[in-house]
């Protein structure tokens, strides 16, 4: 009788994370898998996913031949329309919308080779993602589902008819039966959301699993969702002072004040840093805004100081940055738990390059708050209307714009183009500037500003699109509340609903 050898007979399948030299694999598995070649992701979305959130890419093999990934995601669900698409939900397929901080995972595809079905392989992948929701103690997964048998009954049942016949067992659809299964709840149909899933007819439902082992930590942010979010704006006065000590003493004033009337945020113009040039001494332009950078370690430490100490975020206007050999416009967010945050300024006007050799930053970031998320778009960033889309598309509720106008009509470009962007993204948008002058500096500007919080224009909102504004070029500040909920439901069945209806198709 021949010797067997054991080895011939096994076979190992592992769950493993996706790494680079795997994407190829999967992307030629996938298109066998959704037998559709433009549904799965391209090698730049798969990157972009190992770059941002590697922990959640999943993937099986068996014998060492992949037959089954998932992609994911983490999000804070509420802060995305219920009728979201799934290039809403992941930043067109690059998950740079990814928060660490979120409290749900999203899947964003789940794949298996077709001759590897009967294996379970579905499961094993689902049971996955479960271990990464625990690891990162979530509270659910959330994804939008296929429902690839509805076109065979689109002429007689309405998605939701089709799907309560699937549930009550009338009818079977390979997928939302294998989820139902797995234990997620539908919670609604999605319209819309994949557009090249023909079998769906580009529906999709919205299925839910709750996380049992869930332990809500006072790390996490608990959004005041359906509370107002006070903002105090500064109209902060360039008058002359005589050491750094001075500028300290004037912000706190402004930071107490804030604090006195329970303001969750105060916005500090841009670049009012520049008011330490007033017993710096110095004439040269290029040298001026070497000689403030100097204090950047100042700046931070008082700021930081005072967001903890008064309990209130802080958005300190802009610093001029020295790095490099480079001079950046940045601006600051000091959260009243101690974390810091900044955003280069990403467009320089023209007097900031000809005269202190601004140059500009790359990228525009989104930031987690304890009252939703926020952006910050200085000065001449926000006359740029994709910026704005970026950031609200990833999720911002809020803009802040601290921006320093020389006259009227810099003032005007600001404050128009803020209004709109309040419009037309559905989202608060924050503007503070700064007045007076400081007459012993050279070559400093003279100052106009008329600091504003705008909304979009709709019942629950503001009837004329503005929720405070100070007196024009005086020394003040202004305060409004915003309801982040009025805004959610503005957003979804707002008299007009421009941002869910805009054309991203349109090139």
């Amino acid at each position: 009788m021949p010797k067997i050898d054991q080895a011939d007979y096994e076979k190992e399948i592992a769950v493993c994370p996706i790494e680079h030299g795997d994407i190829d694999e999967i992307i030629a598995m996938a298109k066998i898998g959704f037998a559709n070649p433009e549904i799965p992701f391209t090698r730049e979305h798969y990157e972009s996913h190992l770059r941002i959130f590697p922990e959640g890419q999943v993937c099986i093999k068996y014998d060492g031949k992949i037959i089954g990934s998932c992609s994911s995601l983490i999000v804070n669900f509420n802060d995305y329309n219920e009728e979201h698409t799934i290039d809403e939900i992941t930043d067109d397929g690059y998950i740079r919308n990814h928060n660490p901080k979120g409290l749900n995972l999203y899947g964003t595809d789940v794949v298996v080779h077709p001759d590897y079905r009967h294996m379970k392989i579905g499961r094993r992948l689902y049971e996955a993602r479960r271990r990464i929701c625990q690891k990162f103690n979530l509270k659910s997964i959330v994804f939008g589902g296929r429902i690839p048998n509805y076109h065979k009954y689109a002429d007689k049942l309405s998605p939701e008819e089709y799907v309560k016949q699937v549930i009550d067992k009338n009818l079977y659809d390979p997928v939302l039966n294998f989820q139902l299964m797995n234990g997620f709840e539908f919670k609604r149909i999605l319209p819309n959301y994949l557009p090249d899933d023909h079998d769906s007819l580009e529906y999709a439902t919205l299925m839910e699993w709750h996380n049992p082992d869930y332990i809500p930590s006072p790390s996490v942010y608990n959004y005041k969702h359906s509370l107002p979010v006070r903002i105090s704006a500064i109209q902060y006065p360039m008058k002359e002072i005589e050491s750094f000590k001075d500028f300290a003493a004037q912000s706190e004033y402004y930071v107490d004040a804030s604090s006195k009337v329970r303001s969750d945020f105060v916005v500090f113009p841009e670049l009012f840093t520049m008011q330490l040039l007033s017993f710096l001494g110095e004439t040269v332009p290029s040298k001026q805004v070497r000689k403030v950078a100097t204090y950047i370690g100042d700046y931070i430490q008082l700021f930081s100081n005072l967001a903890i100490r008064y309990s209130i975020n802080i958005v300190a206007g802009s610093q001029v940055v020295a790095e490099n050999d480079s001079v950046y416009n940045v601006a600051y967010l000091f959260h009243r738990n101690g974390t810091i945050d900044k955003q280069y300024k990403l467009h320089i006007s023209p007097d900031e390059r000809k005269w202190w050799g601004i140059q500009s930053g790359k990228e525009v970031n989104l930031f987690d708050t304890d009252c939703g998320k926020v952006a910050m778009l200085t000065g001449y960033d926000i006359q740029f209307p994709e910026l704005a889309r970026i950031v609200v598309e990833r999720g911002a509720q809020m803009i802040f714009t601290p921006f320093t106008a020389t006259d009227k009509q810099g003032y005007l470009r600001i404050r128009y183009c803020a209004q709109a962007r309040a419009v037309e993204n559905q989202a608060i948008v924050i503007t503070a500037g700064a007045v007076g002058n400081l007459t012993q500096v050279y070559h400093m500007n003279t100052h106009y500003a008329q600091s504003a919080i705008f909304s979009p224009i709709d019942y629950a909102l503001s009837e004329n699109g503005i929720i405070g504004e100070s007196d024009p070029n005086t020394e003040t500040m202004v305060v409004g509340e915003v309801d982040l909920e009025s805004l959610r439901r503005n957003r979804l069945i707002g008299t007009v609903t421009p941002l869910k209806d805009s054309r991203n198709d349109i090139k």
